[in-house]
């Protein structure tokens, strides 16, 4: 089979595209042919060896497969050959077939596509956790989502919204801004803006009546972090899921003063700890795909070929949506 092959960590266009033997399924695993590949930007810093797990080399990246199961290992009992299924992997989905464990596969509804599926799996899951579970979500509240027309922002919009929450989408252009506000949001603020640590707070401040939000979902990190501490209402919750910006330093007297938590979000965690909560996450969000409340707004499809040109719009951060890759299968 085809896959992309990662011997040393290094930049996106120092590896390439080999032929590989055909993985096969072990006890709890499940082998996927794939259709489709979600792209997310954690790949882009896996195979550069700057993402906090370092896998083995070689190995191959990507984090999210759709496509149909070819074989299952001993044990396995919830799927069979022939299942179309979406699967949430550490590594491995950058390939024409994919190893799964049983506990990270999920059947695809009837009528979803496998880019569709592929799209969905890690920023829905990412996002929906965030929201209900590290946020503590309650019906009706204020959330603003940074970042919003990226992967995990523009599902964190979409979730949110469905949930009926007030919702501000933030991002860096005008662009990015509308995307947010076509996918949703309700209101939406300015993350380029001069001397963002006061103006992204008069910015939340103008469309919440002065109160602010409850909740921070920010997949930024950096001076936007310490901007929006400022945007929090009393006994608000931020969730920290990315630094794309950097890491920030919290002053631990921002969150007394109004009884504010800081939350992290690592998905990954779930499936060991509480795999009930992802199983509840993915009925919940396939439910929400069904009643069309939500979907990726995929922005490009790449053959897996082209996976260099895909990882480079996070670079050159012109990635806005989703990106998913497919294989010669679809």
């Amino acid at each position: 089979m085809r896959a992309v092959v990662v011997h040393e960590f290094g930049p996106v266009d120092s590896h390439r595209i080999e032929e590989i033997a055909a993985p096969r399924p072990q006890p709890g695993e499940v082998a996927i042919d794939v259709h489709a590949i979600g792209v997310n930007f954690p790949d882009t810093l896996m195979v550069q060896g700057l993402y906090q797990k370092k896998p083995d080399r070689p190995f191959t990246p990507g984090r999210d497969a759709a496509g149909v199961i070819s074989a299952v290992g001993d044990g396995v009992s919830r799927f069979k050959p022939g299942d179309r299924v979406t699967a949430l992997v550490t590594y491995g989905a950058y390939a024409e077939q994919c190893i799964a464990p049983e506990s990270r596969c999920f059947l695809l509804p009837k009528g979803m596509d496998f880019v569709t599926g592929a799209g969905m799996t890690t920023s829905y899951l990412t996002a929906w956790v965030g929201l209900m579970v590290r946020g503590q979500y309650q019906t009706g509240e204020k959330v603003l989502v940074l970042g919003a027309a990226g992967g995990v922002g523009l599902a964190a919009v979409q979730i949110a919204k469905a949930k009926d929450a007030f919702v501000i989408g933030g991002d860096l252009t005008e662009e990015k801004r509308q995307l947010a506000t076509t996918n949703g949001a309700d209101a939406a603020v300015d993350l380029s803006a001069d001397e963002i640590r006061e103006s992204l707070r008069q910015q939340v401040f103008a469309v919440t009546g002065g109160q602010g939000v409850d909740i921070v979902m920010d997949p930024i990190g950096g001076d936007i972090f310490d901007a929006a501490i400022r945007t929090l209402a009393f006994a608000g919750r931020i969730i920290c899921i990315g630094f794309v910006a950097g890491i920030p330093t919290a002053r631990p007297n921002y969150f007394t003063v109004k009884n504010l938590t800081l939350a992290g979000l690592a998905t990954d965690h779930y499936f060991d700890h509480r795999p009930e909560l992802i199983q509840q996450a993915v009925t919940d969000i396939f439910k929400m795909h069904a009643a069309q409340q939500i979907t990726p707004a995929i922005m490009k499809t790449y053959p897996l070929e082209s996976f260099q040109t895909a990882l480079d719009l996070f670079a050159k951060k012109k990635s806005i949506g989703k990106i998913v890759l497919t294989t010669s299968r679809s």
